[in-house]
């Protein structure tokens, strides 16, 4: 301990290191310079978005480190100066990041996802020690926007204690033009291509990092077979798909749309009442049977990066011959979702993203998670039967105001996994990060940048 400090507090048994005043911890103090910043990297998503990012911290003067768990993280960080390889047990890193954070004297945290356990470790040591901490997550209007946030996201996000009144109050100013909703996920094979090569590092060269533990249940193996399988599959898949939705819209009967998640995802995993996607399944089925008109089909839509790892189409034919609608439920690969959106009746979903694109379109929704976009104007909270039999509209005027708030404040244009997403974030993140007001503070005080607006070339 130096002198003068005073002895480090504990919390939930991770010893927090006493704040060092960080020279931009003062929002009001006018200018936060770039040269005055040290950013800790942990982990980010597949690819190269995180090594881009900071080379463009450093053109702006600030300095950059980055902590790397295995050697997916070493391959996709060619810095090798400036590059700290983490490879001791895994229960050593509250003590090793708080270590960082002091010696490095770290003023901002950036990472991807804040629940996986190494980070929500990190999250809450910086918070302690007085820190920015910089969250990117998948786009909450997804698939032409990423997700910036500061303190959390998801169910940790600042906009879960936001009022739609309060937003349209700050909204009161601006006049913001909402581009077309997007008719496709993102870069789905770039994600797969980079995830199927990160794994591949993993198992091959991993040599170093005897001690990592993946914050997924699987094996590295079975994740880097998986994602292999996935790229192979992807014109099966895409045939199938097609022909499934085809048969499901010239039917003419009408059907409610079941959006499935990825088991493995932090959203279900943590911000969810459900234990395992078959949970799930079985409360849709028979919520359906019991009070869905009988001439009514439920559709349930996987995941585009849905990999297999969970039988899904087993389980909802097994499901449905038990509940007596084997004929009225059907199941369809991930892929465009606007297809089968345009001609359902509602949609029920635990907490995925794809529910904004439901209520873009002014169609009724059940949410059983925490969600950003759960609020009570335009999400049901009818039971699952009667909800079936005559959902309830949403206040479409409510969800374009909270739409646009978020266009405003949290949802940056771009993509972590194609070069030209990569440039268009990093047109306007960086300068976001290296802002003295986090999205939600700038466009309430009247200090927002100008967003570039969306333009989908047809």
């Amino acid at each position: 301990m130096r002198i003068g400090e005073t002895a480090p507090e504990r919390q939930n048994g991770i010893e927090l290191t006493a704040p060092h005043n960080p020279p931009h911890a003062d929002p009001t103090s006018g200018a936060r310079l770039a040269q005055s910043r040290r950013f800790l990297f942990l982990q980010g998503p597949h690819g190269p978005f995180l090594a881009t990012l900071g080379d463009m911290l450093r053109a702006a003067g600030a300095e950059v480190w980055r902590v790397g768990f295995n050697a997916g993280d070493a391959a996709y960080w060619p810095d090798t100066s400036s590059y700290i390889a983490f490879d001791a047990p895994q229960s050593t890193w509250p003590e090793t990041c708080a270590a960082l954070l002091r010696d490095k004297a770290i003023t901002d945290i950036v990472l991807y996802g804040d629940t996986r356990p190494i980070h929500a470790v990190a999250v809450t040591i910086a918070k302690a020690a007085g820190l920015t901490v910089h969250v990117f997550e998948e786009g909450y209007l997804r698939p032409y926007w990423v997700t910036y946030e500061r303190g959390g996201s998801n169910g940790n996000s600042r906009l879960m204690d936001l009022s739609v009144e309060t937003m349209r109050e700050t909204l009161a100013e601006s006049d913001l033009d909402l581009p077309d909703t997007p008719t496709h996920w993102g870069d789905t094979r770039q994600h797969v291509w980079f995830g199927a090569l990160y794994h591949w590092h993993v198992m091959f060269r991993n040599r170093r990092y005897t001690h990592f533990r993946p914050h997924r249940a699987l094996p590295v193996t079975r994740e880097f077979v998986l994602h292999l399988n996935r790229l192979l599959s992807m014109p099966f898949h895409y045939l199938d798909r097609q022909i499934a939705t085809r048969r499901i819209v010239r039917a003419g009967y009408p059907y409610h749309l079941a959006l499935l998640q990825l088991e493995h995802d932090s959203s279900f995993q943590h911000h969810s009442p459900f234990e395992t996607m078959g949970d799930f399944l079985e409360v849709c089925i028979a919520g359906f049977a019991k009070g869905a008109p009988r001439h009514h089909h439920l559709v349930f839509k996987a995941h585009p990066l849905e990999d297999g790892r969970t039988p899904l189409r087993q389980n909802i034919r097994r499901l449905a011959a038990q509940h007596g609608v084997s004929d009225r439920v059907h199941h369809v690969r991930g892929g465009k979702l606007a297809a089968l959106l345009d001609h359902a009746r509602s949609a029920v979903t635990v907490n995925s993203t794809a529910g904004q694109q439901v209520l873009w379109r002014g169609l009724p929704i059940r949410v059983f998670g925490t969600s950003v976009y759960a609020k009570p104007e335009f999400v049901s909270t009818q039971p699952l039967a009667e909800f079936f039999a005559h959902p309830k509209r949403p206040d479409s005027r409510a969800y374009r105001d909270y739409r646009s708030y978020l266009l405003e404040t949290s949802q940056v244009t771009g993509g972590f996994y194609s070069g030209g997403g990569r440039r268009r974030l990093m047109r306007q993140v960086v300068d976001m990060i290296l802002a003295p007001q986090d999205p939600y503070e700038a466009l309430a005080t009247g200090n927002a940048a100008p967003r570039h607006q969306l333009r989908v070339v047809k």
